[in-house]
């Protein structure tokens, strides 16, 4: 018999896991100029506390912390220059590391740059989240191809990527191999130094293609994928199933595979499209993402994410989703008051957290041992 906190969705299927991924004052380039939206505190530990304790009440899995080695650009290259949307961030892990005694459930998943970041370094930082929060951290490694990351670092500029590039997840993936090659590499050393210290930290992958699932697939535990419909979302699973086969993953510790979603969530029919509109135009430009972007009510997304997952490919299904939200503390605050009890009464969500650690929030099965 289910337990009331740990409910079994339509058609048999186990509770949806729900992400949020942290990012500035949210995902739409303008969300700094939204109501509510607090610009001047992106900068103070503060801002962050509230964030993720009220992702924790919201009985989230886990929360995404992003970073990169140079501040935001629409330019594929180097910076933009812009003064109209928000440059610059805080330390993934050092948030990370902050709110961690604030917090006691929800898993904390900090982005740290793998190509021009030393294995120790990565290995040293993460381990000591993880006794800032035990059994809580994750781990989101990230590549870089922008030529003035590798400047900065003394490096020769790897693969110029174009704008027709974008069109083509393959084609990007493809351009950048050497680079997901010394990721994998860096990603089995910074395991076994982590198991030379006891530690086992839950890694996350974002993933689009399939250099990008392979590697999820050979290092990671879990997949950050990015469906925009449903047969796209079949596409997408035979994708990480294919992956899989090809690294040999053991069949007894299947990757977790989550879809992320871009969100602007409001009450009224039709309100989050009008704020979005608005919000383009203050930016000048439609949004755009390598994400679906979603706009309606929390109702509407929860119908959307329950449909979702029913699609099945390569024997995979959608285990949840990373949620993006676009305005915040907007968008967060109607995930986890609006969205979450709406998956709550039809089924879908816990009702409560029942396990201590991300492994288990995951249910997933022990520490991946070192592949190289």
């Amino acid at each position: 018999m289910t337990s009331p906190s740990a409910p079994r969705s339509g058609g048999g299927l186990p509770p949806l896991h729900l992400a949020v991924a942290l990012d500035g004052a949210g995902w739409h380039p303008a969300a700094w100029r939204s109501e509510g939206a607090r610009p001047g505190e992106l900068f103070t530990a503060g801002y962050w506390a509230d964030l993720v304790t009220e992702a924790e009440r919201g009985l989230l899995d886990l929360v995404t912390f992003e970073d990169a080695l140079a501040v935001q650009s629409v330019g594929l290259q180097g910076p933009d220059n812009r003064t109209d949307q928000v440059r610059g961030r805080l330390d993934a892990v050092l948030i990370a590391g902050r709110v961690a005694p604030l917090t006691s459930r929800i898993g904390l998943v900090p982005t740290t740059n793998v190509t021009h970041t030393e294995p120790l370094h990565l290995a040293a930082a993460l381990a000591t989240l993880d006794h800032a929060a035990p059994g809580r951290a994750g781990w989101r490694p990230q590549v870089s191809a922008r030529s003035d990351d590798a400047a900065h670092f003394g490096r020769p500029a790897p693969a110029t990527l174009t704008a027709a590039d974008l069109a083509s997840p393959d084609t990007i993936s493809a351009r950048l191999a050497p680079i997901f090659d010394d990721a994998a590499e860096v990603l089995a050393t910074v395991r076994r130094l982590w198991a030379e210290r006891g530690h086992a930290l839950p890694v996350t992958v974002l993933a689009h293609a399939r250099i990008p699932y392979e590697l999820a697939a050979k290092g990671g535990d879990v997949a950050y994928v990015t469906p925009h419909s449903p047969d796209d979302t079949a596409a997408v699973l035979a994708a990480v199933a294919s992956a899989a086969t090809t690294v040999a993953r053991p069949a007894d510790r299947p990757l977790k595979v989550l879809a992320d979603l871009v969100v602007l969530l409001d009450d009224r029919p039709g309100e989050a499209a009008r704020h979005k509109d608005r919000l383009d135009e203050l930016d000048g430009a439609p949004l755009t993402s390598d994400a679906e972007v979603f706009a309606g009510t929390p109702a509407e997304l929860a119908d959307l994410l329950l449909s979702w997952r029913t699609v099945e490919a390569g024997g995979l299904r959608l285990d949840g989703f990373r949620l993006r939200p676009a305005r915040l503390p907007h968008d967060l605050l109607a995930i986890t008051r609006r969205l979450v009890p709406e998956l709550q009464r039809r089924g879908a969500f816990r009702t409560a957290y029942t396990t201590t650690t991300l492994a288990d929030h995951l249910a997933l099965p022990t520490p991946a041992p070192t592949r190289s």
